[in-house]
C-alpha cells in the first residue's frame, strides 16, 4: 500500500505559496534581464523606425518589470540566483547579437511566443501572491501580464504580416486582455 502524503494545515499551505511565489519571481526577475538584452539589440538590428521604437518601448517595460519583480523579492527576503542571473546575461545579449544576422522574422516570432508565456507566468504569480497572504503584490502581478499581452499581441501582428505567416504554426493566442483580471476575481479569495 503507498504511503499517503501528507495533508498540509493553512500555514503549511501559506510557506508552500510564498515559496513558489518565490521561485517564479525569481525566474522572472532574471527572464526579464535576458528578454531586456534581446529586445536591446532586437530593436536596433530593425530598419523600421515605428517598429525600432515600438520594440525599444518593450524594452524599457522589461526593464521596468525587472524592478519591481526585484523590489518584490526584496520585500520577502529572496534574492536572484546568481546562477540564472549569469545565465540570462549570456542568453540576453548572444539573441540581441543574433538579432543583427538572423533576419527579421525570427526574433519578432520568438518574442511574441516568449511574452505568451510571460502572461500566464506573471497570473500565476499573483495566485501565489494572493494565496501567500501577499495581496498586496498582486495588482502589480496582474498588471504586468497585461503589459506582456500587450507585447504579445504586438509581436503576434508583425508576424501574421508577414509574407510566410500562412506557413507559419503560431503559438496559441491569448485569451482576451480583459480576462487576466476577470478570472482572477472570479476565483477569489483564498479556500473560496
Amino acid at each position: 500500500m503507498p504511503e499517503s502524503v501528507p495533508r498540509l494545515d493553512a500555514a503549511g499551505m501559506q510557506e508552500r505559496n510564498i515559496q513558489q511565489l518565490i521561485r517564479l519571481l525569481q525566474l522572472a526577475y532574471s527572464g526579464e534581464l535576458a528578454a531586456a538584452h534581446a529586445y536591446r539589440g532586437h530593436w536596433r538590428s530593425v530598419s523600421n523606425a515605428d517598429e525600432k521604437g515600438r520594440i525599444e518601448k518593450i524594452e524599457n517595460e522589461e526593464w521596468h518589470h525587472r524592478r519591481l519583480v526585484g523590489e518584490m523579492l526584496n520585500k520577502l527576503n529572496a534574492r536572484p540566483q546568481r546562477f540564472r542571473e549569469m545565465r540570462a546575461l549570456l542568453i540576453g545579449r548572444g539573441l540581441g547579437l543574433l538579432c543583427h544576422f538572423s533576419g527579421w522574422l525570427a526574433p519578432m516570432y520568438g518574442a511574441g511566443r516568449l511574452e505568451s508565456r510571460n502572461i500566464r507566468e506573471y497570473e500565476t504569480a499573483a495566485r501565489y501572491a494572493r494565496d501567500s497572504g501577499h495581496a498586496a503584490f498582486v495588482d502589480c502581478l496582474l498588471t504586468m501580464a497585461e503589459v506582456e499581452w500587450e507585447h504579445e499581441a504586438y509581436f503576434r501582428a508583425r508576424v501574421a504580416g508577414h509574407r510566410w505567416a500562412p506557413r507559419l504554426r503560431l503559438w496559441s493566442q491569448p485569451a482576451p486582455k480583459e480576462t487576466i483580471r476577470l478570472s482572477f476575481e472570479r476565483e477569489g479569495a483564498p479556500g473560496s
